[in-house]
């Protein structure tokens, strides 16, 4: 096996349909299919180096050495890997994003889907790209999700093989726009991995996935027909779904802030007054305002003016992971 260097670029991704709860913990497989976009210019790049001379896996992120929480569950992954294809080194990883960690941004996702096509690249391995999306589902699941391109479904499928994403449409197939409203750049107390483990001690996990695959279907019928009114509804109350199990779990997640709530409150007053605009929030603060290109100067004027935003970030529909 030729070992060496290289350096992998993935975006992150913002879910329609959301990933919430796992049918098997330790292959992350997910208990409902789900649907996402990739974010443009919001990404993760990351170089690794596998080397013989090394006693343990080494991992700086954004620049600093990371916490041992962080090279633990790096080392746990990259032991899959070397189990899988016989990789026999440690490897020297550089990790940084361009948007906060950690925040409800999806940083796990580029992260891992990052991490994955380097640690394969530098080992002189050519996957496949459903074996690449499921490798990095391995990491992270909704890391399976932004190595394809574009709008993006993940399948549940029944063991590691068949359970990988596939892009459903090309980034240029609708000009749809994220606008990204920040109301916390702090790292969550309780991480999607942990949120993970407690969906199914919420009794309504069982009502969420009972419709999961209609709204699913429902979803991506939208994307590909450009049918924004349809898209909306179904992308809010899934997101709201989502929440609500959360809140619900045992112990409760609340990641909501005033502001977020605010919000997406303002968001359903601007639809209902002819803008083409939708809210959805992954496990954070943080809410993805979705619109058109046309819309999306006049939804973000009127995100200035409201308070408790700290930055507004614009993502265009984003290109799958590679190596760079």
């Amino acid at each position: 096996m030729n070992l060496g260097t290289a350096t992998a670029r993935a975006n992150a991704n913002i879910a329609f349909i959301k990933y919430w709860g796992n049918s098997d913990h330790s292959l992350r497989l997910p208990q409902n299919p789900s649907i996402s976009m990739n974010l443009e210019g919001l990404f993760t790049q990351t170089t690794l180096t596998w080397d013989e001379a090394l006693a343990q896996d080494q991992l700086t992120l954004n620049g600093n050495a990371a916490s041992e929480a962080a090279l633990q569950r790096t080392a746990q992954y990259l032991n899959q890997i070397r189990t899988r294809y016989g990789v026999q080194a440690h490897a020297q990883i550089e990790s940084a994003n361009n948007f906060p960690t950690g925040a409800g941004i999806a940083s796990s996702a580029s992260g891992f889907a990052a991490l994955a096509v380097a640690a394969t690249a530098a080992a002189g391995l050519d996957l496949p790209e459903h074996e690449l999306s499921a490798l990095a589902r391995l990491g992270s699941g909704s890391a399976s999700r932004s190595v394809p391109s574009g709008f993006v479904r993940w399948q549940v499928g029944q063991d590691h093989a068949s359970s990988y994403a596939d892009s459903i449409a090309a980034p240029n197939h609708w000009e749809l726009v994220d606008l990204i409203a920040i109301v916390s750049q702090g790292h969550k107390a309780v991480g999607s991995t942990e949120g993970h483990a407690l969906a199914d001690t919420s009794d309504l996990q069982a009502g969420r996935l009972h419709h999961v695959q209609a709204r699913y279907e429902t979803c991506q019928q939208a994307i590909l027909e450009r049918d924004f009114a349809t898209f909306a509804e179904v992308v809010e109350q899934d997101s709201n779904l989502m929440h609500a199990v959360m809140m619900t779990s045992v112990p409760p997640l609340f990641y909501w802030l005033p502001s977020s709530i605010g919000i997406m409150h303002a968001v359903k007053t601007w639809r209902a007054d002819g803008l083409q605009v939708c809210y959805t929030l992954d496990a954070g603060p943080n809410v993805h305002c979705i619109t058109t290109a046309q819309d999306a100067p006049h939804v973000q004027a009127k995100l200035q003016t409201m308070g408790g935003i700290l930055e507004i970030k614009r993502a265009n529909v984003g290109g799958g992971a590679q190596v760079v």
